[in-house]
Formats: structure tokens, sequence, C-alpha cells
């Protein structure tokens, strides 16, 4: 059974959904019709109209051409109140929306910094502030954006996660003291929840230097996929040699890996020394 993650009724994405349905239901046409139409699966288009998959903008111009202007809907405007809408690049919205509350399993690698899936508001805070021409209305946005995609660990049945950070990550220093003994407190908090895994990777691991990604094991027989990160914009696929070349990297990063209980350790000892 698809998990679907609670959802705004007043957000453009579900209204994209609620009248894609509304006039396909009209029209009398199933959803392998709207399908063959949008040269996509069934399952993709009952995700858009249960507004957990976000639509494309040739989704929506075909849409249009499809229904036309019936009931004064447009889904090129949706599609842009959608894309419009604050809190993170339009690219990774794919990802923190529809890929992220739906996944069974998340593996993550980061060789720089805590991965945002468990980053606390003063640590993500400090990041975003310190990006080129940040505003304040920005980093708020920013940080309300990730503060959202962690609510997927308090759901009842949370995907599961396994973390992999490098050893230089408890002492890279982002904010002050303070900030980095509540975010370490905040690692070994979390690692209490049987869904959440944590180890640290040996600095001599090579492998992890490439950069940050994420594996995302989805439901349903729908493929993996996988977020990379760039220092201008991040990279989301399902291609098959792809996620395997990263899926790769991954199992040589873990092989540095130090056991679980080693690992928590190790930051507990780097949280000490956060005085």
């Amino acid at each position: 059974m698809e998990v679907v993650p609670a959802l705004d009724p007043a957000s453009p994405r579900v209204r994209f959904g609620v009248e894609l349905r509304r006039l396909r239901e009209g029209a009398q046409l199933p959803q392998a019709a709207v399908a063959s139409r949008l040269g996509c699966t069934q399952t993709q288009v009952s995700r858009l109209e249960k507004a957990v998959r976000s639509p494309s903008k040739s989704d929506a111009e075909r849409l249009d051409r499809l229904f036309g202007a019936e009931g004064g809907v447009s889904f090129v405007r949706l599609y842009e109140r959608i894309t419009a809408q604050p809190g993170g690049p339009v690219w990774f919205r794919s990802w923190a929306e529809e890929i992220e509350p739906t996944a069974r399993v998340l593996r993550s690698w980061d060789p720089l910094l805590i991965p945002g899936l468990l980053q606390t508001e003063a640590y993500a805070r400090h990041l975003f502030s310190l990006e080129p021409r940040a505003t304040a209305e920005v980093v708020q946005n920013q940080v309300e954006a990730r503060m959202r995609r962690q609510r997927i660990l308090d759901r009842d049945s949370p995907p599961l996660v396994l973390v992999l950070v490098d050893a230089g990550v408890p002492h890279r220093k982002v904010g002050d003291a303070k900030v980095m003994r509540e975010q370490l407190d905040c690692l070994l908090k979390i690692v209490e929840r049987p869904a959440v895994s944590i180890q640290v990777v040996d600095p001599d691991c090579l492998p992890g230097l490439a950069g940050a990604f994420m594996i995302a094991e989805l439901p349903d027989g729908n493929p993996v996929t996988v977020h990379a990160d760039s220092p201008a914009q991040g990279h989301v696929t399902a291609d098959c040699e792809l996620v395997t070349l990263i899926q790769e990297r991954y199992e040589a990063i873990r092989l540095w890996a130090y056991p679980e209980r080693a690992s928590l350790k190790m930051i507990e000892k780097a949280r000490r020394e956060w005085t």
C-alpha cells in the first residue's frame, strides 16, 4: 500500500491533483487514458491526483490541451504557483515532496555536513545564512522547508534511514559551540529510534570524496531514485545506470564505516569537545 503523507489542502499541488481528477472523471476518462496523453504510467497519474507526485511543466501543458480551459482551470498556472512556492529550489522539490515522503528506505552519505534530514534548526539556519545573497526571508523559508522534511521521521511507519557521515563532520564548526552541542545531542537522541542508524566513516575513505548523495527505495515497484549534490544544482534521477553507480559507491563507502556503537562513542566524544 502506498504511504500518502499529510498534505495541505490549500497547496497548489493538491489543487492540481483535485482538478485533474475532477476533469478526468467529468470527461469519463480512465487514468490509463490520461497517462497515454502524458506519456507516463497510470500509477504516475494516480500519484498526481493524490498530490504525492510533483507535476512537470509538460504535464501541465498537455493537460491544458486535453481539457481546454474548462471550468476556468489552467494547469500551467497551477504549475507556476507550485514552482513559485518558497522553501527551496524547484529541482529539489520533487525529492522533498515526492520521493522522501514515500520512501521505504533512505540511504545517505555526506562527507562535509550533518545531512539535512537530521539537522537542527540552528544548524540549518547558520548554513543557509552564509549562502550568497541570503536574505532573512529566504533563510527563514529554507529553514521551515528543512524542518518540514523531517516530519517523515515522526510518522507511525517512518522510512528506514541509514546515514553515513565522514569522521570530520562532528568536528566541523557550524555556528558556535552551542549549535554544535545541540546538533550532536540531536544525533544521539534520534539514533535511539529503531528506524534510524548513523555510522561514522574513516577519514581515509577516498571513494567518499566525490560528494554527498541519497538513495531512496520506493514502494509498489517504483524504481530506486537517487539525489546527488552539487554546489549549484542537485541531480535527481532514477536512471538505472546512474543509480547502480551511486549504489556501488555507497557500498564502497560503507566498507570504511565504523560499527554504530563505536560511531556513537565518537559522536559523544566530539560533543564533549564542544565547550
